[in-house]
């Protein structure tokens, strides 16, 4: 038998991930901030009422009311640990997405005669092969602002991030595609975005998966009215519309375009500027979207052209919502772009919002100098909108270009003897 050899690199990856989450641990330790768990009592359906500043439809209290089962420390400790685990199911799809979706027109080759080579290695092989570059990916990551902010906080957007990129990448006849897309639409409103580009997607495999989210979706409010049916009401009919609901969109916290328009005009109330703008990014974004599949191939792109759109015209997305910038990080990498990755991610670690004066209603009376350091994860999603936009009118990019994506995309040379007999 043949077993995977242990390397200097892939020791490095083991012990940078470890060395990461000693420091993780040490750092929530003297932060003073505690992880968020609910600390109030069972909810109980027949005396549920709708938070004040409640965002998500009633469908998301009914999922996660067995959290109130758990003992608060215990819930502390599973918060955490689970969302390090979701980053490293983030950080394995994106990995595979980039890499997937990247790979240049398959050419006809010859069928490869079958041995029984691959019957000898054990089953775990491929999986630790591969594995230790996302270890060192995991590592990195888990620094970046929106990715450490999810996981001391316990929000849930590792979670949503990862049910909806493996949903679109499944393959477009996939049985039941699009059906987790529509429960996470259910939980949070912003990624029903996401059934709009199926919709437009252009193919009737797209079509499909956009209308079962669609169905999906629509399950989960007749849930959510079945058991809460008071609750419901009051949602669809009236909160739904009350954009400050979530809490002041003002604040550098909040890194969507209602925030930029908030900050840049110095008012609590963007007014009709925002609501315009969000009207013609929601467009725009949905076209390029569209574009960028059907005229260019690039499928990644189409996706996260979406998620970026989304993340902007949402009223507020707190900047854990950001949490798209892992998957960001790794088309950019697969695609070569490594100055362009390195200075994304830098805007995701820098944590500038932090640094401008934010207290006490600051964030309204900061100078113009000092507005992109309190927006800089919407800037950056304007710009990559823009660069989608100009990426779609130039020339296709040549295949050899493509080949090396793949390559730095973590697929396995063909050369290699016993390796490159496990796929």
């Amino acid at each position: 038998m043949t077993y995977p050899t242990v390397t200097v690199r892939s020791l490095l990856a083991v012990g940078a991930l470890a060395l990461s989450l000693t420091a993780l641990a040490v750092f929530a330790a003297l932060c003073p901030a505690a992880p968020f768990v609910p600390t109030g009592p069972t909810v109980s359906f027949t005396e549920y009422v709708q938070p004040a500043s409640a965002a998500s439809p009633p469908f998301a209290a009914i999922l996660f009311v067995p959290v109130t089962w758990l003992p608060v420390a215990t819930l502390k400790a599973v918060v955490v640990v689970g969302n390090v685990l979701l980053l490293v199911l983030l950080v394995r799809l994106s990995w595979r997405f980039a890499a997937h979706r990247h790979a240049p027109t398959p050419v006809p080759t010859p069928a490869p005669v079958p041995t029984p080579v691959r019957f000898s290695l054990p089953s775990v092989a491929v999986p630790v092969l591969s594995w230790f570059p996302v270890l060192l990916c995991v590592a990195v990551a888990l620094w970046l602002e929106p990715v450490l902010r999810t996981v001391l906080f316990g929000e849930i957007g590792l979670a949503l991030t990862c049910v909806v990129l493996w949903d679109l990448t499944r393959p477009d006849h996939a049985l039941g595609k699009g059906f987790a897309l529509g429960v996470v639409a259910g939980v949070e409103l912003a990624p029903a975005l996401f059934i709009a580009y199926l919709l437009l997607a252009g193919r009737p495999d797209a079509v499909r998966a956009g209308l079962t989210a669609l169905g999906s979706l629509v399950g989960t409010m007749l849930l959510g009215a079945l058991v809460l049916p008071g609750a419901s009401l009051d949602f669809w009919t009236l909160r739904v519309f009350e954009t400050g609901r979530a809490g002041e969109g003002w604040t550098t916290d909040n890194q969507s375009l209602q925030g930029l328009f908030a900050r840049a005009l110095h008012t609590t109330e963007p007014g009709v500027g925002w609501a315009v703008a969000c009207v013609v990014i929601t467009f725009a974004g949905l076209w390029l979207a569209r574009r960028a599949v059907v005229r260019k191939g690039l499928e990644t792109w189409g996706i996260l052209v979406t998620a970026l759109t989304a993340l902007l015209v949402s009223p507020v997305s707190w900047s854990h919502h950001w949490v798209w910038c892992v998957p960001l990080l790794a088309v950019l990498l697969a695609e070569g772009r490594w100055r362009t990755a390195a200075a994304v991610a830098l805007v995701f670690a820098a944590r500038t919002f932090r640094l401008v004066p934010h207290e006490g209603g600051a964030e309204l009376r900061l100078p113009w100098w000092q507005q992109p350091l309190a927006s800089p994860y919407a800037l950056l999603g304007l710009a990559l909108l823009a660069y989608v936009a100009y990426r779609c009118h130039a020339p296709r990019t040549r295949t050899a270009t493509r080949q090396r994506a793949t390559a730095l995309a973590g697929q396995l040379p063909a050369s290699n003897s016993s390796a490159s007999t496990i796929r």
